[in-house]
């Protein structure tokens, strides 16, 4: 696709899933719009009028007119859901920003690390931030990943779409535990980042900071809106649990 179109994402601040995407459109300089859902209080035109497996974000839409809240994507545009699929179609419609290594042997590498995510990790970290799971779990699941990491630099050497899967879950990570928020109970947090901080992880912690240090991920991480929906969303799950 030489000739890219109009491209409008559906995507929610505290969930990892698009700020993947928007990393990916970030590293491709690609110009797109973006219409945010509140998830924890979801309008009920996105699932009936966009996205109606489910009303999960991200959700893309490829082509057609600028868009606004409770707008139809047109007939004509390309529609697409799933983190992982989303940075595949973009790799493909920007083939020279290299999404993904030229090399098959690195593509192969930076796909399987994706999947190791969702297998692996991902299960992992939602059981520990809802209180299901304990630190050495999560960690061993860390562990895991940063052997799958070269000695330097990236996942497949070069920035990749392996990184924009990786990196929205370590932010959101070191957030709960540095400001305690979650079901994980006091004083995990702190001691959970003190280990993540130690010889153990320094891999992990190069390849953090690495990430960190990119103009995308500058650009796409809202760390203080992304606190506050946390905040909120534990808070509730408490309350909840109180009652």
């Amino acid at each position: 696709m030489a000739d890219t179109k109009r491209i409008t994402l559906y995507a929610s601040i505290d969930t990892p899933y698009p700020h993947r995407v928007r990393l990916a459109l970030e590293e491709a300089k690609a110009a797109y719009d973006v219409i945010w859902i509140d998830l924890s209080d979801k309008p009920d035109w996105y699932e009936n009028k966009v996205n109606p497996a489910g009303g999960k974000v991200p959700y893309l839409v490829y082509g057609g007119p600028k868009l606004g809240p409770d707008e139809v994507p047109s007939a004509e545009s390309f529609k697409t859901r799933e983190s992982l699929v989303i940075l595949e179609f973009l790799n493909d419609i920007f083939p020279n920003a290299r999404l993904l290594p030229a090399d098959p042997r690195l593509r192969a590498h930076a796909r399987l690390f994706y999947l190791a995510i969702e297998a692996e990790f991902v299960p992992v970290f939602r059981a520990f931030i809802y209180g299901t799971a304990v630190p050495e779990d999560l960690l061993s699941a860390l562990e895991q990943l940063q052997a799958l990491l070269p000695p330097t630099g990236f996942v497949a050497g070069e920035w990749s779409i392996a990184d924009a899967a990786f990196s929205p879950f370590l932010v959101r990570l070191k957030l709960l535990l540095k400001d305690n928020i979650g079901l994980f109970g006091d004083g995990v947090g702190a001691a959970t980042l003190e280990t993540l901080g130690s010889a153990r992880f320094a891999r992990l912690g190069r390849y953090f900071e690495d990430n960190m240090a990119r103009p995308s991920m500058a650009k796409t991480w809202e760390e203080a809106e992304a606190r506050e929906k946390f905040t909120q969303r534990f808070l509730k799950i408490r309350e909840g649990r109180a009652t």
